[in-house]
């Protein structure tokens, strides 16, 4: 059986590329189909009709399309997950008594790749699976974090505000060519950056926790040089204990006056108040945003909006990795992932996070 719906894995992941027909069933339908709970928002036709074609029940959240299901009342989302044996997941926090609620509950998917949300520990003990959707959107994050660089090196937001208000004049913006880029961190991500970087004949710097001889074209140092190096410095970390607020207003303090600061990652990288403070004060000269510390405190927002308003920010809604190429790959990658899990079959690369089958 497993063989059959691994067989039947491969061949719709084919098919979807190619742009086919709907996969065809790998088996006949049980009379009581497994339940797939959907609550990340944009979960498209390609995907749903996959794990239709497997034999699963795909059950909405009946969110609109672009609700985020971190909104969802608790006591709505134990009814949605009554019975459900897989859940693909957006923002919404997956806890230990989420999981402890539900034990038919075998797999918690994301499409994309961060699960600061998911208590993996809780999911180990507790017997479920958890995955990620390895690699789906790393170009699209790449491609985003090079169009915040120039967007804030050249002043975009400032002079197409100036534009609408009838001023013509030239606001004279920095280059991104010749320039020091700083990573912090060198991930699938990060050394997408680096690579899309060579085009435009930079001094790449890297600091990284595991730092890789064999990587061409950037040089590893410490945190400390990068930091005071670098015109534009771009965040490529995991947000972990070490992690947290490694953009601070010491590290503020020591870049250049010119220095720009990027984010793609996560939110708590940068301590989002000291960054308003060092804006404010002209420490550095600007700042692109595509998460915030707000995302994971409501308490926030108005310290979000305040960097967001700064003509020198140039901010984005946590929207780097939504392009429709990688939402269409990440959608069908978190639901090969369920099926996998639920047939007991390999899963595709770099995807499995936490498999609480294995004691």
């Amino acid at each position: 059986m497993c063989g059959l719906i691994l067989a039947g894995l491969i061949l719709a992941a084919r098919k979807e590329r190619r742009g086919g027909p709907p996969p065809e069933r790998s088996a006949p339908l049980p009379a009581s189909r497994p339940k797939i709970l959907i609550t990340t928002r944009l979960f498209d036709d390609a995907a749903t009709r996959f794990l239709e074609a497997q034999g699963f029940e795909v059950v909405p959240s009946g969110l609109p399309g672009d609700a985020l299901d971190s909104n969802i009342p608790d006591a709505d989302l134990n009814a949605l997950l009554e019975g459900a044996a897989g859940w693909i997941v957006g923002q919404r926090a997956v806890t230990r008594d989420v999981l402890a609620a539900h034990p038919q509950l075998k797999v918690i998917a994301r499409r994309g790749v961060g699960y600061d949300r998911v208590d993996v520990d809780a999911a180990r003990d507790l017997g479920r699976v958890v995955t990620i959707a390895a690699g789906a959107n790393d170009p699209a994050v790449a491609d985003h974090t090079i169009a915040l660089m120039l967007a804030v090196l050249r002043r975009l937001k400032a002079s197409q505000a100036a534009i609408a208000r009838g001023d013509w004049r030239v606001l004279v913006g920095a280059d991104l060519t010749g320039k020091t880029v700083g990573l912090i961190g060198f991930g699938r991500i990060g050394r997408q950056v680096a690579r899309r970087l060579s085009g435009f004949d930079v001094t790449v710097l890297v600091t990284s926790r595991t730092p890789d001889p064999e990587a061409a074209g950037v040089t590893f140092v410490a945190l400390d040089e990068l930091i005071a190096r670098s015109d534009v410095v771009s965040l490529h970390a995991p947000l972990v204990p070490e992690t947290r607020h490694v953009i601070n207003a010491a590290t503020l303090k020591a870049m250049k006056r010119s220095a720009v600061v990027v984010n793609t990652s996560r939110g708590g990288l940068i301590d989002d108040a000291t960054l308003l403070a060092a804006l404010e004060a002209g420490e550095i000269a600007g700042a692109g945003l595509d998460v915030f510390e707000a995302e994971a405190d409501e308490a926030l927002h108005p310290l979000a909006e305040a960097l967001a308003a700064r003509e020198n920010v140039v901010a984005t809604a946590h929207a780097a990795g939504s392009s429709e190429e990688a939402l269409a790959r990440g959608n069908l990658i978190s639901a090969q992932c369920v099926a996998a899990a639920l047939a007991g079959a390999p899963f595709p690369p770099g995807c499995l996070i936490a498999d609480g089958r294995v004691k």
